[in-house]
C-alpha cells in the first residue's frame, strides 16, 4: 500500500460492483479509509472486507441513495463518527431505458432520484465540515449520456446532464474554501451490465469509438483517483471525459 500525505476519509455510493468498486480498492490502496455504500449489504460488504484482508481500510453501509432521509441519517451517523468525509465520490446509478413515449413516471423519477437528487442530498449533507476544514474533494460521476443524449434514455441523459450543472454551479460555491467539484464522464465501460450485450450490440458500440475498444473500470478509477488527490488541488468545476475518444 502506497501510503499518501495524509490519510483521509472517503465515502463511495455504488461501491459493491463496477466502477464504485474498482473506485474504492484505489482509493484504499493510496492509504485512504473508505466507506463502501451500495443498496446491497452483501456486495458493498464483501467489497470492504476484501479491502481490509488486503491491508487497507474500510467499511460499508447498505443504502438507497434515493432514500433522502435514509442519506440524511446515515451522514448525520458517518460524521459523528469520523468528524470528516474529506472525499466524496457519488457514483450510485441505474437505468430504466425507454422511448419517451413508452417510460414511465415512476421509470423517470427513478433515475432522477438515483443519479442526481443523491448527489445533492449526501453534498448537501457532507460538505460543510469540508468547507469548515478548508479541504474537500466532491467527483460526481456524470456520462458522456449528459453530454450528447441518447434515444431511448432521457431520464438517464437528464440526471448525467443535471449532475454537470450541479458539479459546475457547487464548484464556484466551494471554491474560496478549497474543496473541489468535479465530474468525471465514461463513456461505455466494460462492466457487469455491458457484459449482458450480445455481441452484435457490443461490435456497434466498439464501431463508434475511436480507440475501438471499451473502457475499464480502472480506467475511470485512476481519473477518480487523480481528483481527490492533494495534486488536483487546483482543478474544479470540470467535466473529465474518459470515454476512448468518443466526444472531442
Amino acid at each position: 500500500m502506497s501510503e499518501t500525505t495524509e490519510k483521509r476519509i472517503a465515502l463511495v455510493t455504488g461501491a459493491g460492483r463496477g466502477i464504485g468498486k474498482s473506485i474504492a480498492e484505489l482509493l484504499a490502496s493510496k492509504g485512504h479509509h473508505v466507506i463502501c455504500i451500495s443498496r446491497s449489504e452483501s456486495s458493498c460488504g464483501a467489497v470492504a472486507d476484501a479491502i481490509n484482508a488486503g491491508g487497507g481500510s474500510a467499511e460499508s453501509r447498505a443504502l438507497d441513495v434515493a432514500d433522502k432521509a435514509a442519506v440524511k441519517e446515515a451522514c448525520e451517523a458517518l460524521l459523528e463518527k469520523h468528524g470528516n468525509i474529506d472525499i466524496l465520490v457519488n457514483n450510485a446509478g441505474i437505468t430504466r431505458d425507454g422511448l419517451l413515449f413508452r417510460m414511465s413516471d415512476d421509470d423517470w423519477d427513478d433515475v432522477i432520484e438515483t443519479n442526481l437528487s443523491s448527489c445533492f442530498t449526501f453534498i448537501k449533507y457532507l460538505a460543510r465540515p469540508m468547507t469548515r476544514k478548508r479541504w474537500g474533494r466532491i467527483i460526481n460521476m456524470a456520462s458522456v449520456i449528459g453530454l450528447t443524449g441518447n434515444a431511448g434514455q432521457a431520464n438517464y441523459a437528464a440526471a448525467k446532464a443535471g449532475m454537470i450543472g450541479l458539479t459546475k454551479s457547487l464548484a464556484k460555491e466551494f471554491a474560496a474554501r478549497n474543496v473541489t467539484v468535479n465530474a468525471v464522464a465514461p463513456g461505455f465501460i466494460a462492466t457487469d451490465m455491458t457484459a449482458e450485450l450480445n455481441e452484435k450490440q457490443q461490435e456497434a458500440i466498439v464501431g463508434i469509438i475511436p480507440m475501438k475498444r471499451m473502457g475499464e473500470a480502472k480506467d475511470i478509477a485512476a481519473t477518480t483517483a487523480f481528483l481527490a488527490s492533494e495534486d488536483a488541488g487546483y482543478i474544479t468545476g470540470q467535466v473529465f471525459t474518459v470515454d476512448g475518444g468518443m466526444v472531442m
